[in-house]
C-alpha cells in the first residue's frame, strides 16, 4: 500500500451533483453517509450504505479514483487504486451536504 496518494493530479475544481446521492434519489434508495468525487462531483453513497454507489462511480470511471467525504466537519480523503485514507494539509475545508 502506498503511503502517499499519487492520484492528487487528477483533482478537479468541482461542484457537488447533488444535496445527497445522486443515484439514491434516482432509484428511491437510502444512503449512510454522502462521498464527493473530486474529479466530476458526484455525490454517491457510502460502502456502509445498501448500493455503495461512490464505490459504484470509481469503479465505473477509473480516472475518477479519489472522493472525499461529503459529511460535515470531515476532511479526510480516500483513493480508490492506493486503498489510501488521508488528509491534504492546506486544501480548503471539504464541502459538506446541507
Amino acid at each position: 500500500m502506498a503511503e502517499r496518494c499519487t492520484h492528487l493530479d487528477t483533482v478537479e475544481p468541482v461542484t457537488p451533483s447533488s444535496e445527497g446521492c445522486e443515484d439514491c434519489l434516482r432509484t428511491d434508495g437510502r444512503w449512510v453517509h454522502l462521498r464527493l468525487c473530486m474529479r466530476c462531483g458526484h455525490v454517491g453513497c457510502c460502502d456502509s450504505s445498501p448500493n455503495r454507489h461512490a464505490t459504484a462511480h470509481a469503479r465505473a470511471h477509473p480516472t475518477h479514483p479519489l472522493i472525499r467525504s461529503y459529511e460535515p466537519g470531515e476532511d479526510w480523503w480516500w483513493c480508490y487504486p492506493e486503498e489510501l485514507f488521508f488528509e491534504v494539509d492546506g486544501a480548503p475545508p471539504a464541502p459538506s451536504h446541507p
